[in-house]
Protein backbone atom coordinates (compact mmCIF):
# COMPACT_ATOMS: atom_id res chain seq x y z
CA UNK A 1 0.00 0.00 0.00
CA UNK A 2 1.25 3.51 -0.82
CA UNK A 3 2.28 5.45 2.27
CA UNK A 4 0.83 8.96 2.34
CA UNK A 5 3.59 11.28 3.46
CA UNK A 6 2.41 14.76 4.44
CA UNK A 7 4.00 17.73 2.81
CA UNK A 8 6.24 20.17 4.54
CA UNK A 9 5.39 23.81 5.14
CA UNK A 10 4.47 26.38 2.56
CA UNK A 11 8.02 27.52 2.02
CA UNK A 12 9.38 24.05 1.34
CA UNK A 13 8.93 21.41 -1.31
CA UNK A 14 5.27 20.91 -0.47
CA UNK A 15 4.80 24.36 -1.96
CA UNK A 16 6.70 23.41 -5.08
CA UNK A 17 9.71 25.67 -4.62
CA UNK A 18 12.60 23.28 -4.13
CA UNK A 19 12.35 20.16 -6.29
CA UNK A 20 13.94 19.71 -9.68
CA UNK A 21 14.25 16.65 -11.89
CA UNK A 22 17.16 15.21 -9.90
CA UNK A 23 15.38 15.62 -6.58
CA UNK A 24 12.19 14.07 -7.92
CA UNK A 25 13.89 11.00 -9.30
CA UNK A 26 16.09 10.28 -6.30
CA UNK A 27 13.43 8.21 -4.55
CA UNK A 28 10.75 8.74 -1.96
CA UNK A 29 8.15 11.48 -2.06
CA UNK A 30 8.68 14.65 -4.05
CA UNK A 31 10.66 17.06 -1.99
CA UNK A 32 11.39 14.43 0.70
CA UNK A 33 14.72 13.23 -0.66
CA UNK A 34 17.65 13.30 1.73
CA UNK A 35 19.97 14.45 -1.02
CA UNK A 36 21.21 18.04 -0.88
CA UNK A 37 19.24 20.74 -2.58
CA UNK A 38 20.13 21.10 -6.27
CA UNK A 39 22.59 23.81 -7.19
CA UNK A 40 21.48 27.08 -8.72
CA UNK A 41 23.00 25.97 -12.02
CA UNK A 42 21.01 22.74 -11.96
CA UNK A 43 17.76 24.57 -11.25
CA UNK A 44 18.50 27.11 -13.98
CA UNK A 45 19.27 24.36 -16.47
CA UNK A 46 16.06 22.53 -15.60
CA UNK A 47 14.02 25.71 -15.96
CA UNK A 48 15.67 26.40 -19.30
CA UNK A 49 14.63 22.96 -20.51
CA UNK A 50 11.10 23.67 -19.30
CA UNK A 51 11.04 26.83 -21.37
CA UNK A 52 12.27 24.89 -24.41
CA UNK A 53 9.28 22.57 -24.00
CA UNK A 54 6.92 25.55 -23.69
CA UNK A 55 8.50 27.13 -26.77
CA UNK A 56 8.00 23.94 -28.78
CA UNK A 57 4.36 23.80 -27.67
CA UNK A 58 3.86 27.44 -28.66
CA UNK A 59 5.39 26.77 -32.09
CA UNK A 60 3.01 23.83 -32.55
CA UNK A 61 0.01 26.05 -31.80
CA UNK A 62 1.34 28.82 -34.06
CA UNK A 63 1.85 26.38 -36.93
CA UNK A 64 -1.66 24.97 -36.43
CA UNK A 65 -3.14 28.47 -36.57
CA UNK A 66 -1.20 29.59 -39.66
CA UNK A 67 -1.51 26.36 -41.65
CA UNK A 68 -5.12 25.96 -40.56
CA UNK A 69 -6.00 29.49 -41.63
CA UNK A 70 -4.42 28.87 -45.04
CA UNK A 71 -6.25 25.57 -45.54
CA UNK A 72 -9.57 26.98 -44.45
CA UNK A 73 -9.23 30.08 -46.65
CA UNK A 74 -8.10 28.18 -49.74
CA UNK A 75 -9.74 24.74 -49.51
CA UNK A 76 -12.55 25.25 -46.98
CA UNK A 77 -12.07 21.72 -45.66
CA UNK A 78 -11.45 22.33 -41.95
CA UNK A 79 -14.97 23.49 -41.05
CA UNK A 80 -13.75 25.63 -38.18
CA UNK A 81 -13.54 29.41 -38.32
CA UNK A 82 -10.61 29.83 -35.97
CA UNK A 83 -8.39 26.79 -36.48
CA UNK A 84 -7.38 24.70 -34.73
CA UNK A 85 -10.28 25.32 -32.32
CA UNK A 86 -13.97 25.50 -33.12
CA UNK A 87 -14.57 29.14 -32.25
CA UNK A 88 -15.32 32.63 -33.54
CA UNK A 89 -13.16 35.71 -33.01
CA UNK A 90 -15.26 37.75 -30.58
CA UNK A 91 -13.42 39.92 -28.02
CA UNK A 92 -15.87 40.48 -25.17
CA UNK A 93 -16.40 40.91 -21.44
CA UNK A 94 -19.27 39.57 -19.40
CA UNK A 95 -20.74 39.15 -15.92
CA UNK A 96 -18.33 36.32 -15.20
CA UNK A 97 -15.23 38.40 -15.93
CA UNK A 98 -14.65 39.92 -12.45
CA UNK A 99 -15.37 36.59 -10.75
CA UNK A 100 -13.00 34.72 -13.06
CA UNK A 101 -10.27 37.29 -12.38
CA UNK A 102 -10.83 36.98 -8.63
CA UNK A 103 -10.75 33.17 -8.68
CA UNK A 104 -7.59 33.15 -10.78
CA UNK A 105 -5.84 35.64 -8.50
CA UNK A 106 -6.84 33.71 -5.38
CA UNK A 107 -5.63 30.34 -6.71
CA UNK A 108 -2.34 31.81 -7.92
CA UNK A 109 -1.70 33.64 -4.64
CA UNK A 110 -2.93 31.09 -2.11
CA UNK A 111 -3.45 27.82 -3.97
CA UNK A 112 -0.03 26.21 -3.42
CA UNK A 113 0.11 27.15 0.28
CA UNK A 114 -3.45 25.98 0.97
CA UNK A 115 -2.84 22.76 -0.92
CA UNK A 116 0.17 22.12 1.32
CA UNK A 117 -1.60 22.91 4.60
CA UNK A 118 -5.26 21.92 4.36
CA UNK A 119 -6.20 18.66 6.10
CA UNK A 120 -6.48 15.99 3.45
CA UNK A 121 -10.25 15.36 3.67
CA UNK A 122 -10.82 19.06 2.98
CA UNK A 123 -8.49 19.29 0.00
CA UNK A 124 -10.52 17.35 -2.63
CA UNK A 125 -13.61 19.31 -1.56
CA UNK A 126 -11.69 22.58 -1.88
CA UNK A 127 -10.47 21.57 -5.34
CA UNK A 128 -14.06 20.79 -6.35
CA UNK A 129 -15.38 24.11 -4.99
CA UNK A 130 -12.62 26.19 -6.57
CA UNK A 131 -12.92 24.29 -9.84
CA UNK A 132 -16.67 24.85 -9.93
CA UNK A 133 -16.17 28.58 -9.37
CA UNK A 134 -13.49 28.74 -12.09
CA UNK A 135 -15.55 26.80 -14.67
CA UNK A 136 -18.79 28.64 -13.94
CA UNK A 137 -17.21 32.10 -13.95
CA UNK A 138 -15.55 31.46 -17.31
CA UNK A 139 -18.85 30.21 -18.75
CA UNK A 140 -20.62 33.32 -17.44
CA UNK A 141 -18.22 35.56 -19.34
CA UNK A 142 -20.59 34.75 -22.23
CA UNK A 143 -23.64 35.45 -20.06
CA UNK A 144 -26.18 33.06 -18.55
CA UNK A 145 -28.08 32.21 -21.72
CA UNK A 146 -25.21 31.98 -24.18
CA UNK A 147 -22.71 30.64 -21.67
CA UNK A 148 -24.77 28.07 -19.75
CA UNK A 149 -28.51 27.78 -20.36
CA UNK A 150 -28.37 27.68 -24.15
CA UNK A 151 -25.32 25.46 -24.65
CA UNK A 152 -27.10 22.09 -24.59
CA UNK A 153 -30.22 23.22 -26.46
CA UNK A 154 -28.74 23.86 -29.92
CA UNK A 155 -29.68 21.73 -32.90
CA UNK A 156 -26.89 19.17 -32.43
CA UNK A 157 -27.36 18.75 -28.69
CA UNK A 158 -29.00 16.27 -26.36
CA UNK A 159 -31.90 18.35 -25.09
CA UNK A 160 -33.39 18.56 -28.58
CA UNK A 161 -34.50 14.91 -28.39
CA UNK A 162 -35.85 14.67 -24.83
CA UNK A 163 -39.37 14.17 -26.18
CA UNK A 164 -38.34 11.13 -28.21
CA UNK A 165 -37.51 9.19 -25.02
CA UNK A 166 -41.05 8.94 -23.63
CA UNK A 167 -40.72 5.15 -23.84
CA UNK A 168 -37.09 4.53 -22.89
CA UNK A 169 -36.94 0.77 -23.62
CA UNK A 170 -38.57 1.24 -27.03
CA UNK A 171 -36.23 4.12 -27.87
CA UNK A 172 -33.18 2.07 -26.91
CA UNK A 173 -34.33 -0.82 -29.11
CA UNK A 174 -34.69 1.59 -32.01
CA UNK A 175 -31.66 3.76 -31.21
CA UNK A 176 -29.34 2.34 -33.86
CA UNK A 177 -31.99 2.83 -36.55
CA UNK A 178 -31.49 6.60 -36.41
CA UNK A 179 -27.69 6.92 -36.28
CA UNK A 180 -26.84 7.04 -39.99
CA UNK A 181 -27.84 10.11 -42.01
CA UNK A 182 -30.63 9.32 -44.44
CA UNK A 183 -32.54 7.11 -42.01
CA UNK A 184 -35.96 8.28 -40.78
CA UNK A 185 -35.54 11.06 -38.20
CA UNK A 186 -31.76 10.73 -37.78
CA UNK A 187 -30.42 11.73 -34.39
CA UNK A 188 -28.67 15.10 -34.02
CA UNK A 189 -24.88 14.85 -34.34
CA UNK A 190 -24.02 14.60 -30.64
CA UNK A 191 -26.81 12.13 -29.89
CA UNK A 192 -25.80 9.91 -32.82
CA UNK A 193 -22.14 10.26 -31.87
CA UNK A 194 -22.52 8.80 -28.38
CA UNK A 195 -24.05 5.72 -26.79
CA UNK A 196 -27.50 6.40 -25.30
CA UNK A 197 -26.40 6.87 -21.66
CA UNK A 198 -25.23 10.37 -22.64
CA UNK A 199 -28.72 11.41 -23.75
CA UNK A 200 -30.44 9.40 -21.00
CA UNK A 201 -28.64 11.50 -18.39
CA UNK A 202 -30.51 14.59 -19.55
CA UNK A 203 -33.75 12.67 -20.05
CA UNK A 204 -33.62 11.55 -16.41
CA UNK A 205 -32.77 15.07 -15.25
CA UNK A 206 -35.85 16.30 -17.09
CA UNK A 207 -38.02 13.60 -15.51
CA UNK A 208 -36.69 14.56 -12.09
CA UNK A 209 -38.14 18.02 -12.65
CA UNK A 210 -34.89 19.72 -13.65
CA UNK A 211 -36.15 20.94 -17.00
CA UNK A 212 -34.29 22.94 -19.61
CA UNK A 213 -30.81 24.03 -20.52
CA UNK A 214 -30.05 25.85 -17.27
CA UNK A 215 -30.30 22.74 -15.13
CA UNK A 216 -28.54 20.60 -17.73
CA UNK A 217 -25.74 23.15 -18.03
CA UNK A 218 -25.24 23.43 -14.27
CA UNK A 219 -25.22 19.63 -14.01
CA UNK A 220 -22.26 19.58 -16.38
CA UNK A 221 -20.49 22.37 -14.50
CA UNK A 222 -20.94 20.97 -11.00
CA UNK A 223 -20.47 17.29 -11.81
CA UNK A 224 -17.70 18.04 -14.31
CA UNK A 225 -15.75 19.93 -11.64
CA UNK A 226 -15.59 16.79 -9.50
CA UNK A 227 -13.27 15.26 -12.11
CA UNK A 228 -10.33 17.25 -10.73
CA UNK A 229 -11.06 15.94 -7.24
CA UNK A 230 -11.16 12.38 -8.59
CA UNK A 231 -7.76 12.78 -10.26
CA UNK A 232 -6.40 14.22 -7.01
CA UNK A 233 -7.66 11.20 -5.05
CA UNK A 234 -6.12 8.78 -7.57
CA UNK A 235 -2.75 10.57 -7.50
CA UNK A 236 -2.69 10.40 -3.70
CA UNK A 237 -3.49 6.72 -3.64
CA UNK A 238 -0.96 5.78 -6.31
CA UNK A 239 1.83 8.35 -5.91
CA UNK A 240 1.48 9.69 -2.40
CA UNK A 241 0.05 12.72 -0.70
CA UNK A 242 2.97 15.09 -1.31
CA UNK A 243 2.69 14.91 -5.08
CA UNK A 244 -1.11 15.07 -4.91
CA UNK A 245 -0.91 18.30 -2.91
CA UNK A 246 1.54 19.79 -5.40
CA UNK A 247 -0.78 18.86 -8.28
CA UNK A 248 -3.94 20.26 -6.70
CA UNK A 249 -3.72 23.92 -7.86
CA UNK A 250 -2.94 22.80 -11.42
CA UNK A 251 -6.06 20.64 -11.43
CA UNK A 252 -8.13 23.70 -10.53
CA UNK A 253 -6.70 26.45 -12.72
CA UNK A 254 -6.65 24.67 -16.07
CA UNK A 255 -7.48 26.30 -19.42
CA UNK A 256 -9.63 23.21 -20.03
CA UNK A 257 -12.25 24.93 -17.86
CA UNK A 258 -13.15 27.09 -20.87
CA UNK A 259 -14.61 23.96 -22.49
CA UNK A 260 -15.71 22.14 -19.34
CA UNK A 261 -18.37 24.78 -18.79
CA UNK A 262 -21.60 23.10 -19.88
CA UNK A 263 -19.97 20.74 -22.34
CA UNK A 264 -21.28 17.24 -21.73
CA UNK A 265 -17.71 16.05 -22.27
CA UNK A 266 -16.79 17.65 -18.94
CA UNK A 267 -19.39 15.42 -17.29
CA UNK A 268 -18.05 12.39 -19.17
CA UNK A 269 -14.54 13.28 -17.99
CA UNK A 270 -15.67 13.30 -14.36
CA UNK A 271 -17.34 9.88 -14.61
CA UNK A 272 -14.23 8.37 -16.22
CA UNK A 273 -11.98 10.01 -13.62
CA UNK A 274 -13.99 8.61 -10.73
CA UNK A 275 -13.88 5.15 -12.31
CA UNK A 276 -10.08 5.31 -12.19
CA UNK A 277 -10.00 6.91 -8.72
CA UNK A 278 -12.28 4.25 -7.23
CA UNK A 279 -10.11 1.52 -8.75
CA UNK A 280 -7.06 3.09 -7.12
CA UNK A 281 -8.90 3.24 -3.80
CA UNK A 282 -10.00 -0.37 -4.21
CA UNK A 283 -6.42 -1.55 -4.61
CA UNK A 284 -4.77 0.53 -1.91
CA UNK A 285 -7.58 -0.11 0.59
CA UNK A 286 -8.14 -3.65 -0.71
CA UNK A 287 -11.86 -2.97 -0.86
CA UNK A 288 -14.20 -5.02 -3.09
CA UNK A 289 -16.89 -2.36 -2.57
CA UNK A 290 -14.73 0.37 -4.12
CA UNK A 291 -13.83 -2.07 -6.91
CA UNK A 292 -17.48 -2.77 -7.69
CA UNK A 293 -18.16 0.97 -7.78
CA UNK A 294 -15.24 1.46 -10.15
CA UNK A 295 -16.52 -1.30 -12.41
CA UNK A 296 -20.00 0.22 -12.45
CA UNK A 297 -18.64 3.66 -13.43
CA UNK A 298 -16.32 2.09 -16.01
CA UNK A 299 -19.34 0.48 -17.63
CA UNK A 300 -21.18 3.79 -17.57
CA UNK A 301 -18.16 5.50 -19.15
CA UNK A 302 -18.34 3.13 -22.13
CA UNK A 303 -22.03 4.00 -22.59
CA UNK A 304 -21.39 7.75 -22.40
CA UNK A 305 -18.74 7.91 -25.13
CA UNK A 306 -17.32 5.28 -27.46
CA UNK A 307 -13.84 6.82 -27.36
CA UNK A 308 -13.61 6.48 -23.59
CA UNK A 309 -13.07 2.75 -23.94
CA UNK A 310 -9.45 3.92 -24.16
CA UNK A 311 -9.64 4.47 -20.40
CA UNK A 312 -8.93 0.76 -20.21
CA UNK A 313 -5.29 1.84 -20.64
CA UNK A 314 -5.48 3.98 -17.51
CA UNK A 315 -7.20 1.15 -15.67
CA UNK A 316 -4.38 -1.16 -16.70
CA UNK A 317 -1.85 1.39 -15.41
CA UNK A 318 -3.61 1.48 -12.05
CA UNK A 319 -3.55 -2.33 -11.87
CA UNK A 320 0.14 -2.30 -12.74
CA UNK A 321 0.95 0.25 -10.06
CA UNK A 322 -1.18 -1.56 -7.50
CA UNK A 323 -0.22 -5.12 -8.44
CA UNK A 324 1.19 -5.91 -4.99
CA UNK A 325 -2.12 -5.01 -3.34
CA UNK A 326 -3.97 -6.95 -6.04
CA UNK A 327 -1.97 -10.10 -5.30
CA UNK A 328 -2.87 -9.83 -1.64
CA UNK A 329 -6.61 -9.31 -2.35
CA UNK A 330 -7.46 -10.82 -5.77
CA UNK A 331 -11.20 -10.67 -5.02
CA UNK A 332 -10.95 -6.95 -5.76
CA UNK A 333 -10.61 -7.79 -9.45
CA UNK A 334 -13.66 -10.06 -9.33
CA UNK A 335 -15.72 -7.30 -7.74
CA UNK A 336 -14.55 -4.87 -10.42
CA UNK A 337 -15.55 -7.32 -13.18
CA UNK A 338 -18.97 -7.81 -11.60
CA UNK A 339 -19.59 -4.07 -11.47
CA UNK A 340 -18.31 -3.62 -15.01
CA UNK A 341 -20.82 -6.14 -16.36
CA UNK A 342 -23.93 -4.44 -14.96
CA UNK A 343 -24.65 -1.62 -17.40
CA UNK A 344 -23.56 -3.43 -20.58
CA UNK A 345 -25.92 -6.24 -19.56
CA UNK A 346 -28.80 -3.84 -18.84
CA UNK A 347 -28.41 -1.93 -22.12
CA UNK A 348 -28.05 -5.15 -24.11
CA UNK A 349 -31.19 -6.65 -22.53
CA UNK A 350 -33.04 -3.43 -23.35
CA UNK A 351 -32.10 -3.89 -26.99
CA UNK A 352 -29.12 -1.57 -27.58
CA UNK A 353 -26.20 -3.17 -29.41
CA UNK A 354 -23.03 -1.19 -28.58
CA UNK A 355 -20.90 -2.75 -31.34
CA UNK A 356 -23.51 -2.29 -34.06
CA UNK A 357 -24.01 1.32 -32.97
CA UNK A 358 -20.28 2.01 -33.10
CA UNK A 359 -19.96 0.69 -36.64
CA UNK A 360 -22.96 2.77 -37.71
CA UNK A 361 -21.35 5.80 -36.07
CA UNK A 362 -18.27 5.34 -38.24
CA UNK A 363 -20.55 5.53 -41.28
CA UNK A 364 -22.26 8.65 -39.91
CA UNK A 365 -18.90 10.25 -39.10
CA UNK A 366 -17.67 9.94 -42.66
CA UNK A 367 -21.01 11.11 -44.04
CA UNK A 368 -20.46 14.46 -42.36
CA UNK A 369 -17.58 16.88 -42.04
CA UNK A 370 -15.48 14.16 -40.41
CA UNK A 371 -15.10 12.59 -43.83
CA UNK A 372 -13.98 15.90 -45.37
CA UNK A 373 -11.60 17.22 -42.75
CA UNK A 374 -8.00 16.35 -43.77
CA UNK A 375 -6.36 13.77 -41.52
CA UNK A 376 -2.90 15.07 -42.47
CA UNK A 377 -3.65 18.40 -40.77
CA UNK A 378 -5.72 17.29 -37.81
CA UNK A 379 -3.44 14.47 -36.72
CA UNK A 380 -1.00 17.09 -35.43
CA UNK A 381 -3.32 20.10 -35.06
CA UNK A 382 -5.34 18.10 -32.54
CA UNK A 383 -2.23 18.11 -30.38
CA UNK A 384 -2.13 21.89 -30.64
CA UNK A 385 -5.68 21.89 -29.25
CA UNK A 386 -4.38 19.78 -26.37
CA UNK A 387 -1.70 22.40 -25.67
CA UNK A 388 -4.43 25.04 -25.46
CA UNK A 389 -6.57 23.12 -22.99
CA UNK A 390 -3.71 21.98 -20.77
CA UNK A 391 -1.48 25.05 -20.95
CA UNK A 392 2.22 25.85 -20.77
CA UNK A 393 2.57 24.37 -17.29
CA UNK A 394 1.50 20.97 -18.57
CA UNK A 395 3.90 21.20 -21.52
CA UNK A 396 6.76 21.80 -19.08
CA UNK A 397 5.38 19.19 -16.70
CA UNK A 398 5.30 16.58 -19.46
CA UNK A 399 8.93 17.37 -20.21
CA UNK A 400 9.73 16.65 -16.57
CA UNK A 401 7.53 13.54 -16.65
CA UNK A 402 9.71 12.16 -19.42
CA UNK A 403 12.84 13.04 -17.46
CA UNK A 404 11.53 11.19 -14.41
CA UNK A 405 10.87 8.06 -16.46
CA UNK A 406 14.21 8.20 -18.24
CA UNK A 407 16.17 8.68 -15.00
CA UNK A 408 14.32 6.07 -12.97
CA UNK A 409 16.93 3.58 -11.75
CA UNK A 410 15.26 1.94 -8.77
CA UNK A 411 11.80 0.64 -7.97
CA UNK A 412 8.52 2.48 -8.55
CA UNK A 413 9.08 5.57 -6.39
CA UNK A 414 6.27 8.11 -5.99
CA UNK A 415 7.48 10.37 -8.84
CA UNK A 416 7.84 7.38 -11.15
CA UNK A 417 4.31 6.24 -10.28
CA UNK A 418 2.91 9.65 -11.13
CA UNK A 419 4.96 9.77 -14.33
CA UNK A 420 3.58 6.38 -15.37
CA UNK A 421 0.00 7.54 -14.77
CA UNK A 422 0.49 10.75 -16.75
CA UNK A 423 2.41 8.94 -19.49
CA UNK A 424 -0.34 6.36 -19.98
CA UNK A 425 -2.94 9.14 -20.22
CA UNK A 426 -0.82 10.75 -22.93
CA UNK A 427 -0.58 7.39 -24.70
CA UNK A 428 -4.37 7.01 -24.66
CA UNK A 429 -4.72 10.50 -26.14
CA UNK A 430 -2.24 9.67 -28.90
CA UNK A 431 -4.13 6.47 -29.75
CA UNK A 432 -7.33 8.52 -30.01
CA UNK A 433 -5.49 10.94 -32.27
CA UNK A 434 -4.15 8.23 -34.55
CA UNK A 435 -7.62 6.68 -34.92
CA UNK A 436 -8.80 9.59 -37.07
CA UNK A 437 -12.18 9.56 -35.30
CA UNK A 438 -11.48 12.89 -33.58
CA UNK A 439 -10.60 15.39 -36.27
CA UNK A 440 -11.21 18.84 -34.75
CA UNK A 441 -13.17 19.79 -31.63
CA UNK A 442 -10.68 17.84 -29.55
CA UNK A 443 -10.43 20.81 -27.20
CA UNK A 444 -13.79 19.47 -26.00
CA UNK A 445 -13.70 15.78 -26.90
CA UNK A 446 -10.36 15.10 -25.22
CA UNK A 447 -11.21 16.70 -21.87
CA UNK A 448 -11.30 13.26 -20.18
CA UNK A 449 -7.68 12.61 -21.20
CA UNK A 450 -6.54 16.18 -20.56
CA UNK A 451 -7.51 15.97 -16.88
CA UNK A 452 -4.90 13.26 -16.38
CA UNK A 453 -2.12 15.31 -17.97
CA UNK A 454 -2.59 18.20 -15.53
CA UNK A 455 -0.94 16.47 -12.52
CA UNK A 456 2.36 16.76 -14.41
CA UNK A 457 2.40 20.25 -12.88
CA UNK A 458 3.40 18.59 -9.61
CA UNK A 459 6.92 18.21 -11.02
CA UNK A 460 7.37 21.95 -11.55
CA UNK A 461 9.19 24.44 -9.37
CA UNK A 462 7.88 28.00 -8.83
CA UNK A 463 4.23 26.92 -9.07
CA UNK A 464 2.76 30.41 -8.75
CA UNK A 465 4.43 31.61 -11.93
CA UNK A 466 3.19 28.59 -13.87
CA UNK A 467 -0.31 28.92 -12.42
CA UNK A 468 -0.39 32.57 -13.46
CA UNK A 469 0.43 31.48 -17.01
CA UNK A 470 -2.40 28.94 -16.92
CA UNK A 471 -4.85 31.58 -15.76
CA UNK A 472 -3.78 34.14 -18.36
CA UNK A 473 -4.16 31.62 -21.19
CA UNK A 474 -7.64 30.59 -20.04
CA UNK A 475 -8.79 34.19 -19.62
CA UNK A 476 -7.47 35.21 -23.03
CA UNK A 477 -9.09 32.25 -24.78
CA UNK A 478 -12.41 32.88 -23.09
CA UNK A 479 -12.47 36.64 -23.66
CA UNK A 480 -11.12 36.74 -27.21
CA UNK A 481 -12.93 33.73 -28.68
CA UNK A 482 -16.52 32.59 -28.60
CA UNK A 483 -16.18 28.84 -28.26
CA UNK A 484 -18.83 26.40 -29.42
CA UNK A 485 -19.52 22.84 -30.45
Amino acid sequence: MVTHVPTVGAGGPGNGDAADDETLTSGGEAGRSERPRPSVCAVTRSLRHDLYAVGAAALLVTAAVLVGRHLQDTRHTLFVHWPPVLAEWDPHLGPGTPVALAVAAAVVAYGPALAARLPWPALPAAVWAAGTAWIASLALVDGWQRGIAGRLTTRNEYLRVIGRFDDIPATLRDFTGHIVSGTPDPWPAHVAGHPPAATLTFVLLDRAGLHGGGWAGMWCVVVGATGAAAVLVAVRELAGEALARRAAPFLVLAPAAVWQGTSADGYFAAVAAWAVALLALALTRRSPAWAAGSGLLSGLTCYLSYGLTLFALLGAAVLLLGRRDLRERPTVLLAFAAGLAVLPLVFTLLGFDWFEAYHLLITRYYQGVGGKRPYGYWVWANLACTVLITGAATAAGLRRTGAVLLRARTGPTAPVRLAVLVGVALLALLVADASGMSKAETERIWLPFALWLLPAGAFLTRPRAWLAGQAVLALLLNHLLLTGW
